[in-house]
């Protein structure tokens, strides 16, 4: 298995975070669960605008776009989106415009991620009801039309190219741990856009690895789209495709727990304010109200039940997202 990990993606990629990030074990959290042992990966340390896991994806993505010659990206996402500021950052660094297609209105006033796609100099796009880039086409028109190339990062950072950032991950990890890796059963983690999801797949089939990766589904489909798990295993395949990587997925391999969505996306309810709480009081972690939160919440809800058992080892994958707290503190005050 070890021997697995010397093969490292061809695919230009763009400098942009700090890595490896840290695992850290969660003792106090485990014991107050009866357990499983619980680990987990740091990636809101990435560092880029308070970091996150969509950095990852961000390195493939910008050495894209900066080799197609673009100079400007557009990219899409909820108001509070961590994904949106994290390409704002990532524009910044690589010398290029960029532009977001954020769903809702001008608020009355900015904070969170919101405050920091300013800071960070993005042109902020507002799209009323649509929050996933729908409007993306005619942003990129009206720059065509000012003499700009744009390029579009879609959402999540989820496509064939965003993935490779976790097949790159998983090489990450099974070094930084070492033999002991194949002690993980579980990698547990939020799935919303899928990219992260797939990367896992290829990534866990590339290197070898034994653990099961299990998503907790954080956003309810629109009507009329393709269903996440079909999202998510186009997306396995056709990364893999892309890599030459002889691997083969089917729908079997796609565990998903969507029973944690609860009211939709960013509505807060007390399975993410019970699952906030408990990891900053036990652990001195803070995870974000979107995803993280609900992950945990669905994790923590998966120990209770005992689908995850006392004998298992879970790494937990803390995808980032803090500043959205500042824009959650009424729904969080307990």
């Amino acid at each position: 298995m070890m021997d697995a990990l010397h093969t490292v993606l061809r695919q230009p990629r763009r400098s942009l975070g700090f890595f490896p990030t840290p695992v850290v074990e969660l003792r106090s959290l485990s014991r107050f669960l009866g357990g499983p042992r619980i680990l987990m990966k740091r990636d809101d340390q990435t560092g880029l605008a308070f970091g996150g896991n969509k950095v990852r994806k961000l390195e493939f993505l910008m050495a894209d776009a900066l080799a197609a010659g673009a100079d400007a990206v557009v990219t899409g996402g909820a108001a509070q989106s961590n994904h949106c500021r994290q390409t704002a950052a990532a524009a910044v660094v690589c010398g290029m415009e960029c532009h977001l297609a954020l769903g809702g209105s001008p608020p009355a006033s900015m904070n969170g991620n919101l405050l920091l796609d300013t800071l960070l100099g993005a042109t902020i796009h507002w799209s009323g009801e649509y929050r996933k880039g729908e409007t993306i086409p005619q942003i990129c028109e009206d720059l065509r039309q000012k003499g700009k190339q744009p390029y579009i990062i879609p959402y999540g950072g989820s496509n064939r190219i965003g993935a490779a950032g976790f097949v790159e991950a998983v090489r990450e990890t099974a070094l930084q741990i070492g033999p002991e890796i194949s002690e993980i059963s579980h990698l547990v983690f939020a799935s919303s856009s899928g990219g992260t999801h797939a990367g896992l797949l290829v990534g866990k089939s590339l290197y070898g690895m034994n653990f099961q990766v299990a998503g907790i589904c954080i956003d309810k489909g629109e009507s009329g789209e393709k269903s996440l798990s079909q999202h998510i295993l186009d997306l396995a395949k056709g990364n893999a495709k892309v890599h030459g990587i002889p691997a083969e997925f089917s729908a079997d391999d796609i565990i998903l727990f969507d029973e944690y969505v609860g009211l939709g996306y960013g509505v807060i309810g007390e399975l993410e304010r019970e699952a906030i709480c408990l990891t900053a009081r036990h652990e001195g972690i803070l995870l974000d109200p979107v995803y993280t939160g609900r992950a945990m919440g669905g994790m923590i809800d998966l120990i209770r039940r005992k689908e995850l058992k006392r004998s298992d080892s879970v790494l937990f994958w803390h995808t980032g997202g803090s500043p959205a707290l500042f824009a959650s503190a009424d729904a969080l005050h307990t």
